[in-house]
């Protein structure tokens, strides 16, 4: 019977470029500039690389479905390197599979790369998808930015949450992530606001103004994973262990009747349920220390926050209102500036959320570390609230 991944697999070393608007480099150049940083962290080449997990989604930017590009960006030595898309989650679903080929025995060190080059697409928001069985999933009238909006109606509606309360708490949950972003220099905004500048922002799909929405960047990440007893023959004394990696993809019930009242993600519910049980923990709101979520609107975060059951439902709001998601609360969230501070380079997000919470649990986050985190959380979603897929993540210190 499976027992889950909970130790098995360490973390060897992270990079992460520079997230923003890097007209100035290829999407070769980002993948080489997060991978040696990796490289270096893990004190390994890269002939010493036994296979490798490539996610990228926009085939605007990135021709055909191989992985190719990665391997020739790096000169792999003729490993084995598998492209993976999985919407917004394809970061996470590219460590996923270096994680369970660790776990598995299939090899002792993988490396996982996201990269997306989205201001190249000259879009002003993430790609239309048009093609394929799922066309029917994206209507001509339908944008990311109004079916976010529907969401933050449904729950307000739900939970009889004021329209001015729930704006508020979103415009708070934007202050707190670029007070954050503010302090790392790898963020693309960095810039503190307030909430006044929140609430007096143009409109984009009512509730949801300029500042609730997460902007278009370019960037890449890179993990490579081993087993602990090999990252242990290298050398490495503190180690970061993966606890729970889980994925719960949508199957058609939230689209197909109104049994979803289309005020919560079951899929993250799912996702989060699993990944609870696998990594050991059965009281989040304790035993999470940090966590980042997938803010592509602010409304995403605060429903998410009780989707992933740190808040209850229906209170989320209060919470964040009353400052457990700060960086000095309970349970810091988005503590490197989120999406809303990076921008939602999609191949790229989940990996990025990772090394943050593998530099906080080592105690190299430099002006934004937080006291003594154990357990780290990462949250990806993708698709629409209808439709979509969800990856939950736990890390956390290896004590074995």
């Amino acid at each position: 019977m499976a027992n889950g991944i909970k130790d098995k697999v360490a973390i060897l070393g992270m990079g992460c470029s520079k997230f923003g608007e890097r007209w100035d480099s290829e999407a070769d150049d980002l993948m080489v500039e997060a991978v040696e940083e990796c490289l270096t962290d893990a004190g390994i080449e890269r002939n010493q690389i036994d296979a490798a997990w490539f996610s990228t989604a926009i085939e605007e930017v990135h021709v055909g479905k191989s992985g190719v590009p990665l391997s020739v960006a790096l000169r792999l030595p003729y490993i084995p390197v598998t492209r993976v898309e999985n919407y917004c989650a394809s970061g996470t679903e590219a460590f996923r599979g270096a994680v369970y080929a660790v776990a598995s025995g299939a090899a002792d060190i993988a490396l996982a790369v996201g990269v997306e080059k989205l201001k190249d697409t000259g879009y002003g928001g993430l790609p239309q998808r048009n093609r394929g069985v799922l066309q029917s999933m994206y209507w001509a009238n339908a944008s990311a930015p109004g079916s976010f909006a529907q969401l933050a109606t449904a729950y307000s509606t739900k939970h009889g949450v004021d329209a001015a309360d729930l704006k508020r708490a979103m415009a708070q949950i934007s202050v707190k992530s670029h007070d954050n972003g503010a302090k790392n220099p790898k963020a693309h905004l960095r810039k503190p606001i307030d909430i006044d500048t929140v609430l007096n922002a143009p409109m984009i799909a009512e509730p949801l103004g300029l500042f609730d929405c997460c902007g278009v960047s370019d960037g890449s990440a890179a993990a490579i994973v081993t087993t602990p007893e090999i990252a242990r023959s290298l050398g490495k004394k503190d180690l970061v262990s993966v606890k729970a990696l889980q994925l719960a993809v949508s199957n058609g019930t939230e689209a197909s009747h109104n049994s979803w009242d289309g005020s919560y993600f079951m899929t993250t519910r799912k996702a989060s349920e699993r990944a609870y049980k696998e990594a050991g923990i059965d009281k989040p709101r304790e035993q999470i220390s940090m966590f980042e979520c997938h803010d592509c609107f602010s409304v995403t975060e605060l429903v998410t926050m009780e989707d992933l059951y740190l808040s209850k439902e229906g209170e989320a709001w209060k919470d964040v209102l009353d400052g457990f998601y700060n960086a000095d609360g309970q349970i810091p969230c988005q503590i490197d500036g989120g999406l809303k501070c990076f921008g939602h380079p999609i191949g790229a997000s989940g990996l990025r959320m990772l090394y943050e919470m593998y530099l906080q649990i080592l105690g190299r986050a430099g002006e934004r570390q937080l006291d003594n985190p154990v357990h780290g959380m990462t949250h990806n979603l993708g698709g629409f609230p209808h439709q979509n897929v969800s990856s939950v993540s736990i890390v956390g210190r290896y004590d074995g």
